[in-house]
């Protein structure tokens, strides 16, 4: 199980790796090595609470596909379980980024001096482009 966030824990049997070659320079040990990973999450498969599965895939997040299946690209490190645990992690972001409650938005009334202000600043620059004009001799 691998923790998520206060109550929350993901299954490790539901997260899918598969290993793949970086990408990038790396000489000649690179052609050899299976360093990158890609995860693969199915979220509607998944034992995560209705709420976060909605929210998941309806997120606007590239890395969710309209099946609703994650996939998360990690070849940051050398090591293939370092990019393992960065891919676990990056997931694990995810998942907290769509949990939070969305704060409401109260709308809000701008002040009295503030509209003065503002009209103020409009008659000021149209003074200033008024007297930018040509100028009429007596």
């Amino acid at each position: 199980m691998y923790h998520i966030q206060n109550d929350l824990y993901l299954d490790e049997q539901e997260v899918e790796f598969s290993m793949i070659r970086a990408q990038g320079a790396g000489g000649q040990n690179v052609n050899k090595v299976f360093s990158a990973v890609h995860l693969r999450f199915d979220v509607h498969a998944s034992s995560l609470p209705e709420a976060i599965k909605t929210a998941l895939c309806e997120a606007s997040d590239r890395r969710v596909s309209k099946d609703g299946i994650i996939v998360i690209k990690a070849q940051t490190y050398r090591s293939q379980d370092k990019n393992r645990a960065e891919a676990l992690e990056r997931l694990a972001e995810l998942i907290r980024s769509v949990s939070k409650p969305v704060k409401p938005r109260r709308p809000t009334r701008p002040t009295r001096a503030s509209q003065r202000r503002r009209v103020e600043g409009k008659v000021q620059r149209g003074d200033t482009k008024r007297l930018r004009g040509k100028v009429v001799a007596d």
